[in-house]
C-alpha cells in the first residue's frame, strides 16, 4: 500500500532490529596515549617556533613518525561485540569475525582470538599479571571465608556466592582479572550466538593505511633530513 503522495506505507513494515555494541578498551592505555601526545606536541611546536636551520623541518618530519604510532598503539585499540560479530581493532589492522567463525578466545600472557583458522592478538584487552595475582589472592581469601563460614554452621543463604564465569556488561568480579572477565564474557557471547543465521560469514581483515602510509612517509623525510644535515 502507498500513501496519498505515492510513498510506501510504513505502517506494516517490521522495525529493523538494532544491535548494541559492547565496548572494551584499556583506559590506562588511552590516558598514557593522550599524555604522550601532549608532551610530544609541546616539544615539536617549540622546535618549530624556536628552532633554527633544519630543526623546524626535522621536527615536522618527526611528528608523524611519533604521533601516528602513539595513536595506533594507545588510542586506536578497541573491541566491539554485538549479537552478530566481534570486531577487534588492533594498532595496524581491524579484524571482523562473525560469531560462527570464532573458534576460541583465550587469555594467557596476552589475549588471543582464534577465528577462521588463524590467530589474532587482541591489543585492546591487555593482560596484567599483577592484576591476575591480586585477583587470585582475593579468590583465595573468599574461599577461606566460605570454608570458615561452612564449618561455623552458617546457613546456605549466608555463604558467599561463587564467582560467576561470565559477567553481565558493567559487572565486576574482584576475584577475576579484568582481561579474564572480558574473555569469559566474549566466549559466552560467542557460544550463545554462533548459531544465529546473521552471525555466519568469513573473517574480514582490513589494514589501517591512514596510519601506515603517513608514518612511512614521515620516516623517509626524517631520515633524509638527518642524512643531509
Amino acid at each position: 500500500m502507498t500513501e496519498s503522495d505515492g510513498t510506501p506505507d510504513p505502517g506494516n513494515a517490521a522495525p529493523e532490529e538494532q544491535y548494541a555494541d559492547r565496548v572494551y578498551r584499556s583506559v590506562p592505555g588511552v590516558v598514557s596515549g593522550v599524555l604522550l601526545l601532549a608532551v610530544a606536541g609541546w616539544l615539536i611546536i617549540d622546535a618549530i617556533v624556536t628552532g633554527t636551520g633544519r630543526t623546524p623541518w626535522v621536527a615536522l618530519a618527526a611528528a608523524p613518525v611519533f604521533g601516528f604510532p602513539v595513536v595506533a598503539y594507545t588510542l586506536r585499540p578497541v573491541v566491539y561485540a554485538n549479537d552478530r560479530r566481534l570486531l577487534v581493532r588492533n594498532p595496524l589492522r581491524t579484524v571482523e569475525a562473525p560469531w560462527a567463525s570464532v573458534e576460541a578466545l583465550r587469555a594467557g600472557y596476552s589475549v588471543e582470538l582464534l577465528a577462521g583458522g588463524k590467530k589474532y592478538q587482541v591489543w585492546a584487552v591487555p593482560v596484567s599479571l599483577r592484576q591476575r595475582k591480586r585477583a587470585n589472592r582475593a579468590a583465595s581469601r573468599a574461599a577461606v571465608t566460605a570454608a570458615e563460614a561452612f564449618k561455623g554452621g552458617a546457613s546456605a543463604s549466608s555463604r558467599p556466592a561463587p564467582a560467576r564465569r561470565g559477567l553481565r556488561h558493567g559487572d565486576s568480579d574482584p576475584t577475576r582479572a579484568w582481561s579474564d572477565q572480558v574473555v569469559d564474557t566474549l566466549q559466552e557471547i560467542a557460544e550463545r550466538n554462533a548459531g544465529r543465521p546473521d552471525a555466519a560469514g568469513e573473517v574480514a581483515v582490513r589494514w589501517c593505511w591512514w596510519i601506515i602510509v603517513p608514518t612511512l612517509a614521515g620516516l623517509v623525510a626524517f631520515v633524509t633530513l638527518i642524512a643531509a644535515t
